[in-house]
């Protein structure tokens, strides 16, 4: 019986340690969210900036498939065809 209580209390020891840790860290993740939260809030970045890579972007894309399209179209025919001859 004795070792019984000994154990049980060791138990109780280690889960009242997990229960505090556990706790630690949902605290500490709630501070470090609700930091990176009023940061994000203040620190909205370069839009103008992001919206003419992105359209620059789209633009470059759109250069590329214009001169590459025929060529894709019969790399994709010639493929379908092979395919379909073995």
């Amino acid at each position: 019986m004795t070792t019984l209580r000994h154990g049980s209390a060791r138990v109780a020891r280690v889960r009242d340690r997990v229960q505090d840790s556990t706790l630690t860290l949902a605290v500490r993740t709630h501070g470090w969210f609700t930091g990176r939260l009023r940061a994000a809030g203040r620190d909205r970045g370069d839009v103008p900036g992001w919206v003419l890579v992105t359209l620059m972007t789209a633009a470059l894309v759109v250069a590329l498939l214009t001169l590459a399209r025929p060529l894709l179209q019969n790399l994709f025919s010639n493929a379908v065809d092979e395919v379909n001859n073995t």
